[in-house]
C-alpha cells in the first residue's frame, strides 16, 4: 500500500442486512472519497477479527483496494459489520452527510 492511499469507511452486510444478496457473497462496500464512485471488494478478514467498538462491530485494521473508476489506492478502514436492518439504519444515521432535523 502506498503512502498516498486515502482512507474511507467500508460496510460489510451480513444476516438480515444482506437480504438482497447471494448468501455466498461476502463483500465490503465503500464509496471512493476522491471520485464518489461506489465500489465493492471481497471481504478477506474473518468475521472473528471484528470487535465491538464505538457502538458497532468493526474491523479497525481495514483492507486495501483500488478504486476501479479513478484508480486511486484506498485503505478501507474501519470496516463496519451490519447484521440487521436496525443496525443498517443506525449506521446510515450516524454517517449521514446532512444531520436529521426534527421539524
Amino acid at each position: 500500500m502506498s503512502r498516498n492511499s486515502v482512507e474511507t469507511v467500508g460496510v460489510r452486510y451480513t444476516g438480515w442486512a444482506a437480504l438482497n444478496r447471494d448468501p455466498l457473497e461476502d463483500r465490503v462496500e465503500f464509496t471512493c472519497p476522491q471520485c464518489g464512485e461506489k465500489g465493492t471488494k471481497a471481504a478477506r478478514r474473518p468475521r472473528a477479527a471484528y470487535h465491538f467498538t464505538d457502538g458497532f462491530v468493526q474491523d479497525l485494521e481495514g483492507e486495501a483496494t483500488t478504486c476501479r473508476s479513478c484508480k486511486n489506492s484506498l485503505r478501507v478502514v474501519p470496516v463496519v459489520m451490519l447484521h440487521d436492518q436496525d443496525e443498517k439504519r443506525r449506521f446510515q444515521a450516524v454517517f449521514a452527510l446532512e444531520p436529521f432535523s426534527n421539524n
